[in-house]
């Protein structure tokens, strides 16, 4: 498929503008006005065709099942984008003052107390734009805590199933690392903690259900032996999915915790955004939240800075399109409904782990929450898990994580979300073990896959370290 601008027709434009009486003068330096900027030339129909024809082109939860673990790629009800793009929400000025803005204000305190009731935590920001985000944000704060306190800490501990930005997220706020390894079960043992706590430590940080989709049953006793030494207990709320209605962050005995409005709240994502990862704390460290909050007055709603905010981590208000999309779908839900996504999320991701674990490997066999891990080791012929993603691509299905969680060698995390059909499952269950029959009778039929895509095996690691961002005619 050829590059939009290897179309180019001279002199061809997709749009017409009418003539403006307009003075042809401007006030802004020459230097600054883009005269030579390079854009294709083509037609509105041709340019209409090109990004259409793209659009085919790539996976996604509209045109296949994609069971990405850790990331909750569910169905986005549509009626949602409409209520999004509202003129009243869409067209409206973020540096509106509050009184021209009251309804949206009223939108983000409401989405806020409901994130509030769903986790028990007490204040909510929802400035963060993503789950890392939120972390940073959150370690910022839990910093700014103990400094305010006079005390020095300066380490994280975070367990070795943890999401990769936990630890990344640490170090970009200047804390040293402490990994706690995980233990047969792959939870954490309540004794390996109580050996790495000290004075030092400033927070265990924590997901839960964790990366290999189980629920550590031992969650009270790990977050008192945090608060016995002092610290405290960051939630990564990245698989609330499947705890909805069952479980609330506070209860479990968490200080801070970020939501993913992008994973379990049914908003878009992929792709480098939208999204959107609130951070909600307890009552000790509601004035560190970053900077305005919204206010419910006796007038409507205004702006508030608490009094040791760490500041503003994000213009203006947030990812605001994605707070109606969010609220629109808890709204819709409602509590029970809620809690029915959690208890259909944990149903079909054990009904999917039971179609699979006689012919595929499960390190940690156990009833599992939203997602679990399966492996390579029984797979036929030296046939690997990036072998077995490729070919999953040739029966219209997009690849579940692989080599994630890292504890779990030649890991596939599977999530199959709540938005699933049984019918699908058995489907994809079908193709995962036929894809293993095919690689033990014809070995290269599997390594050499994907052959239905526009391109076939990438260098993967070259595309991440030296990606080529845009077009250039002299390359």
């Amino acid at each position: 498929m050829k590059l939009i601008f290897e179309k180019r027709l001279p002199g061809i434009t997709a749009v017409s503008l009418p003539e403006q009486n307009l003075p042809q003068n401007t006030s802004l330096p020459q230097e600054l006005l883009r005269r030579d900027c390079d854009l294709p030339e083509v037609s509105e129909g041709e340019l209409i065709r090109h990004y259409t024809a793209l659009s085919r082109r790539n996976l996604g939860v509209d045109n296949a099942f994609y069971p990405l673990g850790s990331c909750t790629m569910k169905y986005n009800p549509k009626i949602h984008e409409k209520l999004a793009r509202l003129d009243d929400f869409c067209e409206s000025h973020p540096l509106a003052p509050a009184a021209a803005v009251q309804g949206n204000l009223e939108l983000i305190w409401e989405l806020e107390q409901a994130l509030c009731e769903i986790t028990g935590m007490d204040a909510f920001s929802l400035q963060p734009s993503a789950g890392a985000h939120g972390e940073l944000t959150g370690l910022m704060i839990i910093k700014a805590f103990f400094k305010a306190g006079g005390q020095q800490r300066d380490t994280i501990i975070t367990p070795d199933s943890s999401h990769g930005t936990n630890p990344a997220s640490a170090a970009m706020c200047g804390f040293k690392i402490l990994t706690l390894k995980s233990n047969a079960r792959g939870e954490i043992d309540p004794n390996e903690l109580e050996a790495l706590m000290s004075e030092k430590v400033a927070a265990l940080m924590l997901t839960n259900p964790n990366t290999l989709g189980l629920f550590d049953k031992n969650i009270l006793r790990i977050c008192e032996i945090v608060h016995n030494s002092g610290g405290l207990v960051y939630g990564d709320g990245a698989n609330a999915n499947a705890v909805l209605g069952m479980a609330r962050f506070k209860d479990m005995g968490f200080d801070l915790v970020h939501l993913n409005l992008h994973k379990t709240f049914s908003t878009p994502h992929g792709g480098g955004g939208p999204g959107a990862g609130p951070l909600g704390v307890t009552r000790a460290l509601r004035d560190y939240l970053p900077a305005p909050l919204v206010s419910k007055t006796e007038n409507g709603f205004d702006y508030i800075d608490p009094p040791h905010s760490i500041g503003r981590v994000k213009a203006f208000n947030g990812n605001f399109s994605i707070f109606v999309r969010a609220l629109a779908y808890i709204r819709g839900l409602g509590g029970e409904g809620l809690k029915r996504t959690g208890r259909i999320a944990v149903l079909n991701a054990n009904y999917l782990r039971k179609l699979l674990e006689n012919d595929f490997h499960l390190k940690y066999k156990t009833l599992c929450k939203h997602e679990f891990v399966i492996d390579d080791s029984t797979m036929p012929a030296g046939v690997t898990t990036m072998d077995l993603a490729k070919r999953l691509l040739d029966y219209g299905f997009h690849p579940p994580t692989v080599y994630f969680p890292l504890i779990v060698k030649g890991a596939l995390m599977i999530e199959p979300t709540e938005t699933e059909s049984k019918q699908t499952m058995d489907n994809f269950a079908r193709t995962l073990i036929t894809i293993k029959q095919e690689a033990a009778d014809n070995p290269e039929l599997v390594k050499g896959a994907p052959y239905s895509t526009p391109v076939s095996r990438l260098d993967e690691v070259r595309a991440a370290r030296n990606p080529v961002l845009r077009y250039s005619k002299e390359e």
